[in-house]
């Protein structure tokens, strides 16, 4: 279904997908083995930066949050259901020079969910956090991450 947020953004030389800006969701679970894992997608080679992994997210829609559409967007490209996570921050991860932004929302599991993917990704797979950076990352993504575990770390030292 296409949204009126969907479009490409043109900044500085880039482009950037989302009228709106964008949004994806870094959903977390323990894992069987005690470790944290990370749902990932595979990204399809037909998308931006197909062949690569990273988050379920897309494009906000003019009447959403990033919260909103970090749900909506792990629902369309990994069948997440809303009930399924619980949301504990939105960091924007991503600014440009004309205000676009892209908005890691970070939510937890009580266990990874099952997951069905769309056309948009190749493959969707539970990662144990330490092994994250062994993948070929979306760029991105991959110069967010160590922001994103320092942040993950403050909240699991909270009481």
């Amino acid at each position: 279904m296409r949204g009126d947020g969907d479009g490409w953004v043109f900044d500085s030389g880039a482009r950037y997908w989302g009228l709106h800006g964008a949004a994806g969701l870094l959903l977390r679970a323990p894992l069987p083995d005690g470790d944290m894992g990370v749902l990932l997608q595979h990204r399809a080679v037909w998308s931006d930066q197909g062949g690569t992994w990273g988050l379920p997210g897309g494009a906000r829609d003019s009447h959403e949050s990033a919260v909103d559409t970090a749900i909506r967007e792990a629902g369309e490209e990994a069948g997440i259901v809303a009930d399924q996570v619980t949301v504990v921050a939105a960091l924007v991860t991503h600014r440009t020079e004309s205000g676009w932004t892209y908005t890691t929302v970070i939510a937890d599991a009580e266990r990874p969910v099952v997951t069905t993917a769309n056309l948009e990704s190749t493959e969707l797979r539970w990662v144990p956090e330490p092994v994250v950076t062994t993948l070929p990352l979306h760029p991105a993504f991959g110069t967010a991450w160590p922001g994103l575990r320092e942040r993950i770390a403050a909240l699991d030292s909270m009481p």
